[in-house]
């Protein structure tokens, strides 16, 4: 198992490597000069040649992108000259020095994703934790409701087969997988959050925090959270129906399972103590899957909502071309692919060992 888990980490190195490439290559040849995007309208030459030896963007390509891979990495080599862009410098990079070769420094610091041109060069990384947070809140929710009604909606299904209930849930399912969310969204925000706010007393829109009325300090708003939370899990709930539907469909039919009801077995029992079990495999693929998506931002789900998240963030630095920002978050979606992946490796290997020795 633990030789399975290493060769999923090289892996998953290259891939981030790989990841980091296309990132840079992608945003690097999109026109426009990334310092007269930082200055705005106001710039002189003088201004862009200072920002742009500042931040690298007078070097070369190739430069540049071993520049973005030094900032990157857990690991780096600095210049001792102030002047240079690698410069350790404090309010930049959070680092340790390790030793010095020449006028080189190695350092072990946190990965630096540069600053925000927009937001008087904030950094990415603070911006990401700051609404990050968020957005796996949000996430989390959603994951849960479609995960625990999806289930045992699923297992209702299948042991009606073809019966009205099965038919009734499948409808919902086929609906729930057809709908969009953007649509879903503006839907309950306007029947649940005006139409009939007197009753539900929900918003149309808020985030997990908000002033209060004397704009003195955040309150939690946890009810902000049902809307987007349902929305957004309105459509992993029906593919979990239906996939756990059909898988464990077919586990009732294996030979073990006629031997547990041979032995006298309740239905109940079957199903907690073997066929369960076994029909969660393709649930966690899809799950997991869908978790990193909603991780991914839920775009529209946040932004019709208000929701102080990810994606908000990516749409507003997209409409500003702040790349620092949409950089950064592209890389911290495709980290976050990565270890959900591990971890779904990892709970494979323990619902069938033999997936770890294969």
């Amino acid at each position: 198992m633990v030789r399975y888990i290493l060769q999923k980490l090289g892996y998953s190195l290259l891939t981030i490597l790989g990841v980091i490439t296309v990132i840079f290559l992608l945003f690097n040849i999109l026109p426009g000069d990334p310092a007269q995007m930082m200055l705005g309208q106001n710039e002189s030459e003088e201004q862009l040649k200072a920002v742009g030896a500042k931040y690298g963007f007078d070097k070369s390509l190739t430069t540049q992108y071993f520049y973005y891979v030094n900032d990157l990495s857990p690991v780096s080599f600095h210049s001792t000259k102030p002047a240079d862009y690698t410069y350790l410098e404090e309010n930049k990079y959070t680092a340790t020095s390790l030793f010095q070769i020449a006028e080189i420094k190695v350092a072990l610091k946190f990965p630096y994703l540069r600053e925000s041109f927009q937001q008087n060069g904030k950094k990415v990384s603070s911006i990401i934790a700051e609404t990050l947070p968020n957005t796996a809140v949000l996430a989390i929710s959603a994951i849960t409701i479609a995960l625990i009604i999806g289930i045992f909606l699923g297992v209702i299904s299948a042991l009606q087969k073809d019966k009205p209930v099965d038919k009734a849930i499948q409808v919902f399912s086929t609906f729930g997988m057809s709908v969009p969310s953007f649509f879903s969204a503006i839907l309950f925000a306007w029947l649940f959050g005006y139409v009939l706010h007197e009753y539900t007393n929900l918003n149309m829109t808020g985030s997990l925090y908000e002033l209060d009325d004397f704009g003195e300090e955040n309150q939690l708003k946890l009810k902000n959270l049902i809307l987007p939370a349902i929305v957004l899990g309105i459509r992993p709930l029906a593919v979990v129906i239906q996939l756990m539907r059909n898988s464990l469909l077919e586990v009732l039919q294996q030979d073990y399972i006629r031997t547990a009801r041979a032995k006298g077995l309740s239905t109940q029992q079957i199903i907690l103590r073997h066929a369960l079990k076994n029909s969660l495999n393709p649930v966690i693929t899809a799950i997991s899957g869908w978790f990193a998506s909603m991780l991914a931002g839920a775009v529209f789900v946040e932004y019709i909502f208000g929701w102080n998240g990810l994606g908000k963030e990516i749409v507003d630095a997209l409409n500003t071309l702040d790349l620092p920002i949409i950089m950064g978050a592209v890389l911290i979606i495709a980290l976050l692919f990565i270890i959900i992946n591990i971890l779904v490796d990892i709970i494979y290997g323990w619902l069938d060992p033999k997936i770890a020795h294969s």
